[in-house]
């Protein structure tokens, strides 16, 4: 399957796994870019610009197709040092980044510099748009479904991506609710490039996360998310959990007048105890309402494919046979 995206990063297919903390190691990035998509190493869970440079390195042990690097702009009194993380990407021969948070319009010189393309994630019509005028090439539009941060206007993908197609004219690719082929088929039809799949990504033979992480999203349903940190306008949708429980009590105590610091607990330092050692009630950890349609754990090559098979029968075979009137109205079914 041929399309914009596809062309842009010189992938085979329209798919991207999206840097997530804790995850996106190179082993993961790997698996999906030898699969045809395009793999992304998460560059801020690499404490130093240098332990990115080994990540990047590991990677490109493990495949010879390309893959990308996130890095997430975040607000903090000390910010990382991204001058650095940026020419540990551009010396690693890396040549795609995944740009998440703030505005990468500061960083934007020096990525075009090292002929670096730039998809930024975006939850808005007006961010995509501010992406696409600092010279993006492309962006990642996430709607509310979304695990993690999906902004603050609620807008889900149904409507926020036919609103992009009418706006872009740069290609974009859906993020959130993405996780088989009835997903890649919609976000097509809705003017989408391809599309940027997280959690389900999480569930597969090689992510190098604890089994624990695994048999939660496959436990869960679409009932099992929750928003988080609404009241400091920093909405982040989690996977339902002890910590969680804990959380949403002290934000209904406090109301608005929530600070960070009352939730720091179930916020900070959670990702490496829920991925790496299985603690699953520790707080807060981001995960999309897409765990509804997650029952297996497939190797990553197994999933992109059945994707790739399956989007080819919902066109070729059910759409078209609506307009020839060879198929009879059944829902369309993922095998799993």
């Amino acid at each position: 399957m041929k399309t914009a995206i596809t062309e842009l990063f010189g992938i085979q297919h329209p798919i991207i796994q999206g840097g997530m903390h804790y995850v996106g190691f190179a082993e993961l990035a790997a698996a999906v870019s030898s699969a045809g998509g395009l793999g992304i190493i998460t560059g801020l869970t690499q404490k130093t610009p240098e332990l990115l440079a080994k990540e990047i390195a590991r990677c490109r042990e493990m495949t010879d197709k390309p893959f990308g690097v996130n890095l997430t702009f975040l607000p903090s009194f000390t910010a990382p040092p991204y001058p650095e993380y940026i020419a540990a990407i551009r010396e690693g021969g890396v040549r795609i980044v995944e740009t998440a948070g703030r505005s990468p319009e500061q960083y934007m010189p020096a990525l075009k510099a090292a002929g670096i393309k730039v998809i930024h994630k975006c939850t808005s019509v007006r961010h995509s748009l501010k992406a696409e005028k600092i010279g993006c090439d492309a962006v990642s539009v996430d709607g509310f479904e979304c695990g993690g941060h999906p902004g603050e206007d609620d807008i889900p993908n149904m409507i926020l991506l036919p609103r992009a197609a009418d706006e872009l004219t740069i290609p974009f690719v859906a993020s959130g609710g993405m996780a088989d082929a009835r997903s890649l088929v919609a976000a097509l039809a809705m003017g989408a490039a391809g599309m940027n799949m997280g959690t389900r990504f999480i569930a597969t033979k090689e992510a190098p996360v604890h089994p624990n992480v695994k048999k939660a999203l496959v436990e869960a349903t679409e009932l099992d998310t929750r928003l988080v940190m609404r009241a400091l306008r920093n909405t982040e949708r989690v996977l339902k959990n002890k910590g969680v429980d804990q959380l949403l009590e002290i934000e209904r105590e406090k109301g608005a007048s929530l600070k960070i610091q009352d939730i720091h607990e179930q916020v900070a330092g959670v990702y490496p105890k829920v991925m790496i050692e299985g603690e699953m009630d520790v707080g807060a950890w981001s995960c999309g309402m897409v765990v509804g349609l997650i029952h297996d754990v497939p190797t990553v090559k197994g999933l992109i494919d059945r994707i790739m098979v399956e989007a080819e029968q919902i066109i070729r075979q059910r759409l078209t046979g609506f307009l020839d009137g060879t198929v009879q109205n059944a829902p369309a079914r993922a095998v799993a």
